[in-house]
């Protein structure tokens, strides 16, 4: 069996294996790396995200990518879909390295969704909804550097989201979503066809190969 190693991004520390007091399970670091925008020209790190994955994770996605490379999987957005679609749960870790209050970091998140659930024809009444719910969710937040929000989605929709002044998990979510196409579309713009943080597929192409190959003891 394999290993799988830490990650840090900027000063924050992504560990290789998270337990949820939340859901009680185990999860291991696919991948982490930066979220930023260009601001007149200079490049803004606000965020470093992590993506943990149960482990029945690896044996769904080696079944179909056990033999491609690093740079293959980075190429193929196919790669990725599997990641958002499969029949796993999914940890999302965003840790904020520049100060956001909850209604500025949540706006973003809001608008990239609900422009990804409009594309696919994905977006109701009901994902209207859930993105209200969302938001409400995020309104008396705010986020300190090295401050963090949890995304939990589970295979059948739930998305689950938790906020902690570290990196801890907390104990109790703060709120569950029940919307598959909000909860999707979460992980779909950090990762997919238009993601907002290229530096976090290059990581989870560069790591999970390995995993692949020689799997992974949580």
């Amino acid at each position: 069996m394999g290993s799988i190693s830490d990650v840090q991004v900027e000063f924050l520390e992504f560990p290789a294996v998270v337990s949820s007091g939340a859901t009680g399970k185990r999860y291991f670091l696919g991948g982490a790396g930066e979220r930023g925008l260009t601001i007149e020209g200079k490049f803004i790190k606000f965020t470093g995200i992590g993506v943990y994955l149960e482990d029945k994770a690896v044996e769904y996605l080696a079944e179909k990518w056990k033999d491609k490379c690093s740079d293959d999987l980075l190429n193929t957005l196919d790669f990725f879909r599997d990641i958002i679609s499969g029949p796993f749960e999914k940890l999302i870790r965003g840790s904020k390295i520049l100060p956001l209050s909850g209604t500025e970091y949540s706006r973003k998140v809001m608008e990239n969704c609900i422009a990804h659930m409009k594309s696919l024809g994905t977006y109701g009444d009901a994902e209207a909804a859930a993105i209200l719910k969302f938001a409400e969710a995020f309104k008396k937040v705010d986020f300190p550097p090295g401050s963090s929000v949890f995304y939990r989605q589970s295979p059948d929709g739930l998305l689950g989201l938790s906020f902690s002044q570290d990196a801890t998990i907390p104990p109790k979510e703060d709120a569950l979503i029940d919307n598959k196409p909000l909860s999707a579309s979460v992980l779909e713009t950090m990762i997919g066809q238009h993601a907002v943080s290229p530096d976090l597929k290059r990581s989870l192409a560069s790591r999970l190969p390995a995993v692949f190959q020689h799997g992974i003891l949580l």
